[in-house]
């Protein structure tokens, strides 16, 4: 990048963990402990979750392409998980194991974990909302089972350090729903012209302030207030012209 560039947070989301139990109409409550030993390949069945549930073999559905949902929700598993990190890895494209099923992007997931019964996979929260689909509580560091909410996933952010470059570790928050993620533009620091780099100032001004009270309706989390101001102001004063 030898014109430079600023990282800006601009807004967060979940990634649910989406499933299909026959017959089990109850609150589902999956615990670190479980997650990380389904997604590695280490437990099979559903029973083994929970006692009471069926007795039936758990179908694994992942993401066949390479994404940053998976990689978001890899990182987290990773980070409950010790085998997942050694063996399969947080990735865009994990190696997951043989026996994991497959579909393309979202829909696919999606899709294949409704016609399959005893599936469990994974897909971004907006995405299972709007489709009705059921998603698990998952157990957070601070040991409470929670929902994939806008809620939680703020709650989650809030708490996420962030770094001189805006970078930020969410594989694992203190908080709120545990399987978070970011995302960022990308701006460069030096513009060929004056009237380039002050427009490119004024937009992340507006996405930073005005443009946050969006995120809500699209079901996207805010960025913290303070770390907001803080990538304005980087911008403001390392932006300009050559």
């Amino acid at each position: 990048m030898k014109r430079g560039v600023v990282l800006v947070p601009t807004a967060g989301g979940a990634v649910a963990v989406i499933y299909n139990i026959p017959g089990y109409t109850g609150k589902l409550n999956i615990s670190r402990d479980a997650l990380g030993k389904i997604f590695a390949g280490e437990i099979t069945n559903w029973k083994q979750v929970n006692s009471a549930l069926p007795d039936r073999r758990i179908a694994v559905f992942v993401r066949a392409d390479s994404s940053g949902t998976t990689e978001i929700f890899a990182s987290h598993i990773a980070a409950i998980n010790n085998t997942f990190r050694t063996k399969i890895g947080a990735s865009q494209a994990p190696n997951w194991p043989p026996r994991f099923l497959k579909g393309e992007k979202n829909d696919g997931v999606a899709s294949q974990v409704k016609r399959t019964p005893g599936a469990i996979g994974y897909v971004q929260d907006t995405f299972a909302r709007k489709n009705n689909i059921p998603t698990a509580f998952l157990q957070n560091k601070a040991g409470r089972f929670v929902e994939p909410s806008l809620a939680e996933a703020n709650k989650a952010l809030a708490g996420v350090r962030f770094n001189n470059d805006f970078t930020a570790e969410t594989n694992d928050p203190a908080d709120g729903y545990p399987i978070v993620g970011i995302t960022w533009l990308m701006v460069y620091k030096q513009y060929p012209d004056n009237a380039k780099a002050e427009a490119v100032k004024k937009m992340v001004n507006w996405v930073l302030t005005k443009g946050q009270a969006l995120n809500a309706g699209l079901e996207f989390t805010r960025i913290p207030a303070p770390i907001a101001q803080r990538a304005i102001q980087t911008v403001n004063s390392s932006v300009a012209s050559r």
